[in-house]
């Protein structure tokens, strides 16, 4: 039996965790040359031709501003075992680069290592989504670490995908 939930913010935010979603973290250099970081579960693809995906991100938060004026980002889709990753690029902190791997991308941000997958992107668009912006990205480098397993979140904890989940390419589906 299913039960009705009046529509409030922690409502809303216990039936969104329903949905299990990757978690991925978006990297930036800003003009200064100062490294940003945080922490996302809202990614989705848009477009193939031309390849666009994208993700929202809280108006408040600090992260916002230098990404939007980034000459590119890069998204990361974290393996299984980088929850020490999500947990440190969720947080606010001074220090969220200290101990950090990464490299210089094709874009000129920075790009942590390991990733299952990356894609540098170039900004595309943004629209207002409430007390979020949606940003759209132009995909312009990928990268993927094959054989790894996803970082996953549902019902607000991190979860591991299983074996039988891990499918061969062959019963590939595709849904884009």
């Amino acid at each position: 039996m299913s039960v009705s939930l009046s529509v409030t913010p922690d409502s809303l935010r216990e039936v969104f965790g329903l949905f299990p979603t990757g978690i991925a973290v978006v990297t930036a250099r800003a003009t200064g040359g100062e490294l940003y970081g945080v922490t996302i579960n809202s990614f989705s693809s848009v477009s193939l031709n031309p390849p666009l995906v994208l993700f929202s991100l809280a108006r408040g938060l600090h992260t916002l501003a230098a990404l939007l004026s980034a000459e590119g980002f890069a998204i990361h889709f974290l393996r299984d075992d980088q929850r020490h990753l999500s947990s440190r690029f969720a947080q606010v902190l001074s220090n969220k680069w200290d101990d950090v791997r990464y490299r210089d991308g094709v874009t000129g941000c920075p790009v942590l290592e390991p990733a299952l997958a990356l894609m540098e992107c170039t900004l595309y668009a943004q629209y207002d989504g409430g007390d979020h912006v949606i940003i759209v990205g132009r995909v312009e480098h990928m990268e993927k670490e094959p054989g790894e397993n996803p970082l996953v979140f549902f019902r607000g904890r991190y979860h591991t995908i299983g074996a039988e989940a891990m499918l061969s390419d062959e019963t590939e589906t595709k849904i884009i």
